[in-house]
């Protein structure tokens, strides 16, 4: 049986963003992060938005209970009928409970929790290894994908640079929050049947297969 409503946990660096919309396309279900339901409800003026877009604008964190609500809005519209892929909701043990209970309440429930898992030290390769063009945006990776001329962009002969959120310093210091936070969130779903750890490692497409067989998708 295929899962209707998915989500997908992992570290900042592992790949996760790519894989959703991966499994999205294949699954042909909405892929939804938290950033784009907030632009959307903001966008759309429903009362939640605008409570959300006031909170933005004055520089407070939107709290768990006004995304709750924009993730209830948002189940509601027609294209997720079918069911969504959740990429970075819920990020808290109260999201997490919230979105059970709005799902029950539709008798629905997560049909799969999909968790990739990679070594710390990998995703500091990965993520200090980009470099950016300073003229185009282009990104380049000193592994994986590499310009003709070392330093040089490709496409517009600009000067590639690391950003400052790419120091390997940086990105520990964003790993060692991530496991602060989502470790109980981690724990809060480990023990269903829905919960699978797919390893990071390796090529996309050597990951987006385990993904796949993890949630009995053909295709």
């Amino acid at each position: 049986m295929v899962a209707k409503h998915l989500i997908f946990l992992g570290a900042p660096g592992v790949g996760k963003g790519t894989q959703a919309q991966r499994l999205a396309k294949l699954m042909d279900l909405p892929h939804v992060s938290t950033g784009d339901m907030l632009r959307a409800s903001v966008q759309s003026g429903s009362e939640v938005g605008l409570c959300a877009a006031a909170l933005m604008e004055s520089g407070a964190l939107v709290g768990d209970e006004i995304i709750i609500r924009i993730v209830e809005e948002r189940l509601l519209l027609e294209d997720a009928s079918a069911g969504v892929i959740f990429d970075g909701f819920p990020r808290t043990i109260h999201q997490a409970d919230a979105l059970d209970n709005l799902l029950a309440a539709h008798g629905d429930k997560i049909g799969a929790v999909l968790h990739l898992d990679l070594d710390d030290e990998e995703i500091v390769a990965r993520l200090s290894g980009r470099r950016v063009c300073s003229e185009c945006g282009a990104i380049y990776h000193i592994r994986y994908h590499t310009p003709t001329v070392y330093g040089i962009c490709d496409l517009c002969g600009g000067a590639l640079l690391q950003r400052d959120d790419d120091q390997p310093a940086v990105i520990r210091k964003r790993l060692a929050v991530y496991q602060a936070e989502t470790a109980p969130l981690i724990a809060y779903y480990h023990d269903r049947p829905a919960y699978h750890l797919v390893s990071g490692e390796g090529e996309a497409d050597d990951v987006f297969s385990r993904i796949v067989k993890a949630v009995e998708v053909v295709g």
